[in-house]
């Protein structure tokens, strides 16, 4: 039997549980020592003993845990699991109606409510992402569920929760058949070859999406690209397809190389006309400076950390700097996509960090387009931390 217990609330954190918000943290909780297992039930109290919402405890680096239900007497049950799989599934029926994108998100999350899992789709088969152990106790339950409202060719999972937040090294597959890879799923008619069984990451970030739409469909056409950061080389593929002269793809990470190539092979563009690069992307700064290279579109996605051997980069800290590197080698005209994922800060301070880096350089600029997360990537308005994905277009003028 699963554990089940009753927990307080301060004052402060009991108005943000009425208005909606879904993340259990140490700070709303007066007797958080009482959890000690984790997947265990909480129901919120107020100090008085009044009801608020009933949730779990998983510890991931937002909280302790999550509301799953406003509803007392609601059992957090296979049931229950079904019902909010259905829900999020009936939310995306026009992404499994379109036959030119067969990647993208089916569950996100706290967003549709179930915070700390997230389900992906790619061409028939299903990905689930735990983050926590707690919200893995609930594994057979949600998988059961899974196999009752989806025909799913196969399922594959990732475990996202060792103590130090790191992907835990599996054979990744769960039920039904297993996939051939790589599998070959489209995106807005681009190809991209994707691997559920191969490390923490599949190949691509279908958060992007979007994104690589616009490149594709409005900014690539004659245009020099550099894609910093690169891993797959997903954004200068939507750029090749989208009539680039040329991609340049920099990424320190040796595999992405090999990556990159079968990216654009799928699509039948030859590779050996791009340039493809494993190179720390600071040192490819320094080298593009001294060549006296420039581009017309740059696209800067960092990861919100990284270390190299030089340099530890920060998107809190460092995005400023990172930003003042690339407007040094886009052309006047040119086009920076300036990129974070960091749950950290909001969109206002991430503008506040182009002001500051294009305030340094003694240049103009125009935000020509901004984005957020796409709409499989649901998010609760009571939850505006759940919308990571911060994306502008910026000119320089």
């Amino acid at each position: 039997m699963r554990q089940e217990i009753t927990l307080t609330v301060n004052d402060k954190a009991k108005a943000e549980f009425q208005r909606g918000f879904p993340l259990i943290t140490k700070e709303a909780l007066e007797d958080a020592d009482k959890l000690t297992q984790e997947g265990t039930i909480v129901n919120l109290a107020d100090k008085q003993g009044k009801f608020l919402a009933k949730g779990y405890y998983g510890k991931q680096n937002k909280g302790y845990g999550w509301v799953l239900t406003r509803n007392k007497d609601e059992a957090i049950s296979q049931g229950f699991m079904e019902r909010t799989l259905s829900a999020a599934l009936d939310q995306r029926k026009s992404f499994f109606n379109n036959p030119d994108t067969t990647a993208f998100r089916v569950f996100n999350g706290e967003g549709d409510g179930f915070g700390g899992l997230t389900i992906d789709y790619y061409a028939g088969f299903y990905l689930l992402n735990w983050y926590s152990e707690g919200v893995y106790t609930f594994r057979d339950e949600i998988i059961a569920a899974l196999g009752n409202v989806v025909d799913a060719k196969g399922i594959y999972q990732k475990k996202r929760f060792d103590t130090k937040g790191q992907y835990i090294e599996d054979d990744d597959f769960v039920a039904g058949e297993r996939g051939e890879f790589p599998l070959i799923v489209k995106e807005n008619g681009v190809n991209f070859a994707v691997y559920l069984n191969d490390g923490a990451m599949t190949g691509i970030f279908l958060d992007q999406r979007d994104v690589r739409n616009a490149i594709k469909e409005k900014y690539a056409k004659g245009k020099t690209v550099l894609n910093t950061f690169s891993y797959t080389g997903a954004f200068s593929v939507a750029a090749a397809i989208g009539g680039a002269a040329k991609t340049t793809s920099v990424d320190l990470a040796k595999r992405s190389s090999a990556k990159t190539i079968e990216q654009f092979s799928v699509n039948g563009i030859d590779y050996e006309h791009q340039d493809i690069l494993v190179m720390d992307v600071f040192n490819y700064f320094k080298y593009a400076k001294r060549k006296e290279l420039k581009f017309d579109l740059v696209v800067l996605d960092p990861p919100s950390f990284a270390r190299s051997k030089k340099y530890t980069f920060s998107t809190a800290k460092d995005y400023p700097n990172l930003m003042k590197e690339a407007i040094a080698i886009t052309e006047q005209k040119g086009m920076i996509v300036a990129s974070t994922n960091s749950a950290s800060f909001g969109m206002k301070k991430f503008k506040g960090f182009i002001e500051k880096a294009f305030k340094e350089e003694g240049k103009k600029y125009r935000i020509v387009e901004e984005y957020t997360l796409p709409s499989d990537f649901r998010v609760r308005k009571e939850f505006k931390e759940g919308d990571y994905l911060k994306v502008l277009f910026v000119e320089l003028v």
